[in-house]
């Protein structure tokens, strides 16, 4: 399919440490969406992570506002594609206007949280460990993350091949993204997001629990849960076509709900 010929981008947010190749399957069965990767890794600081996101969410709307106005009219909206970290970077520009759709993976809008409530989030203990491991033995500490990423009976080898080599983001930029974890929470912003969201979350997910999700469903306005039976953090891996699938319903009911004429 033609660029010309899209339906709208998607800008995709990965997870912590992750390569943005972790949504290349995913993106080739979408080929009716421009597709754009953010790059993470060589970000200095959290606020130059949300500024970067930011500026390359509004350059893209403003493209396809020119591109409007050339072309009868035709406006073709901005999808948010963001997996955990990254799903606190797409709810960051949803909140600020940025985004015509939300598509949130294994993802949160308060990821810290004190330990009674473990079954959402994780305690800034174990963060702030992760971060002073970091400048000792950077590896060990992804290594360890990445075998978090599945449940027991998903296929970690297949993960690791897929995923390697580790070192795709600069220590500073891991850093950056664990304080962003830290120090974020949208979880009072989500009634005044107004754009859809589709929620796709893993029953087993250990990194961003399950009820966060459930948490995020109950205060959105405008949100389908996809729920994912004994899923880990990657919904997405070894589901393309069944994600792409539901990516694809889900936009079309929420443009036929968006094009239907106001009584």
């Amino acid at each position: 399919m033609k660029r010309t010929d899209t339906v709208g981008t998607i800008l995709w947010f990965t997870g912590w440490s992750m390569p943005r190749t972790v949504f290349g399957s995913l993106q080739v069965l979408l080929p009716d969406y421009k597709h754009v990767s953010f790059e993470y890794g060589e970000v200095e600081s959290d606020e130059e992570l949300l500024a970067l996101a930011e500026a390359q969410a509004r350059s893209i709307r403003e493209a396809a506002m020119e591109g409007a106005a050339l072309y009868n009219g035709t406006y073709r909206p901005l999808l948010i594609g963001g997996w955990s970290l990254g799903g606190l970077l797409a709810l960051h520009l949803a909140v600020n206007g940025l985004a015509d759709g939300l598509i949130l993976m294994g993802a949160t809008a308060r990821f810290i949280r004190e330990r009674e409530e473990s079954e959402r989030g994780w305690p800034d203990v174990y963060v702030r460990q992760m971060i002073l491991m970091l400048g000792k033995d950077r590896q060990a500490v992804e290594e360890s993350f990445r075998h978090r990423l599945l449940t027991a009976e998903g296929s970690k080898k297949e993960l690791v091949v897929k995923l390697s080599p580790i070192g795709s983001w600069s220590t500073a930029a891991l850093i950056a993204g664990l304080q962003l974890l830290r120090s974020t929470e949208y979880l009072s912003r989500l009634p005044g997001i107004h754009c859809p969201v589709l929620l796709i979350h893993g029953t087993k997910d250990t990194i961003c629990p399950y009820g966060a999700a459930e948490e995020m469903a109950a205060l959105l306005p405008h949100v389908e849960l996809l729920t994912i039976a004994e899923c880990g953090h990657m919904p997405f891996h070894g589901r393309e076509e069944s994600m792409a699938a539901e990516i694809r319903r889900w936009w079309h009911g929420c443009k036929s709900k968006l094009d239907q004429p106001s009584i």
